[in-house]
């Protein structure tokens, strides 16, 4: 079995590491605030100083952050990823923070180590279970050695280059920003025009969004959206495919109208709960 090191034990990146030590991997974890590793170490992980210090114990190094500037900030500088990776090892950067940040740790890495771009579609528990779809990138001998590894969290799917898997995550949650937006807009209609809540889900029940609005409903008729994917999260990554697409001379206007809902919805104090917490904004109850 292999070291591995993971750095970023936020809600995704502690489940990744425990599926990991379960797995039997030799597993070093550090996180900026460092009483999040102790349920790891009590585990049998080995808890590192320094994202430098568990990079130098590890053969493969998956980081798993918040945004680009937490990348940044776990990777560049005296004590960062690349200042301690040991010589032929492999970063696997596993976080949602597009294609350019990608290009940016390769040159942070230079030969130094190798690097696969392999973020996530799942939430929590895809986590802990270990049916997380894996978006990989990266070159074909070094995806190939490290599936087995990728394979403990969920399944892998090589799409193309380095900065692939980043492309491809923002091309799925494209899709998740979207599709909760019109359902709110869709409730919103119903409820103007007169059409109560009840029958509203029946006609939505017979369309394209009938699978959502049903797994829906329930947030929607009680106003709880506990978190799996923070609403701020999801803005983040809205904010990342517009960049994206302007920077690509692609028009997305129905993602930046799902985005602009979600930064209404989080300045109105919903960042922390669910990203489905934009119904409860679209539809006027926060």
């Amino acid at each position: 079995m292999s070291v591995v090191a993971v750095v970023g034990l936020g809600a995704m990146g502690s489940r990744v590491a425990r599926r990991l030590l379960e797995g039997g991997h030799a597993l070093v974890v550090w996180n900026r605030t460092a009483e999040k590793a102790a349920p790891l170490v009590e585990a049998g992980a080995a808890a590192a100083a320094t994202p430098a210090g568990a990079a130098a114990q590890a053969e493969a190094v998956l980081t798993m952050v918040a945004d680009p500037a937490a990348l940044r900030d776990v990777t560049e500088g005296e004590e960062g990823v690349a200042a301690g990776v040991r010589e032929g090892a492999t970063v696997i950067e596993m976080s949602t923070v597009g294609p350019d940040a990608v290009r940016r740790l390769a040159s942070v890495l230079e030969e130094r180590a190798g690097l696969v771009d392999a973020p996530v579609l799942g939430s929590r528990s895809e986590a802990e279970a270990g049916t997380l779809t894996i978006f990989v990138g990266g070159p074909a001998e070094l995806v190939e050695r490290w599936t087995p590894l990728l394979s403990v969290l969920g399944s892998p799917l090589h799409v193309g280059p380095l900065g692939s898997g980043a492309a491809a995550k923002l091309v799925a949650n494209t899709t998740l920003v979207g599709t909760i937006g019109v359902l709110g807009e869709a409730l919103a209609l119903a409820e103007g025009l007169g059409l109560p809540r009840e029958k509203a889900f029946e006609v939505l029940a017979a369309t394209p969004l009938g699978a959502q609005a049903e797994r829906r409903r329930e947030s929607v008729e009680s106003d709880e959206y506990p978190p799996r994917f923070a609403l701020y999260l999801a803005r983040k990554d809205a904010e990342l495919v517009v960049a994206a697409a302007r920077e690509e001379g692609v028009d997305v206007r129905l993602t930046e109208a799902a985005r602009s809902w979600l930064a209404e919805a989080e300045d109105a104090g919903l960042g922390d709960r669910d990203y489905s917490a934009v119904l409860a904004r679209i539809l006027g109850s926060s």
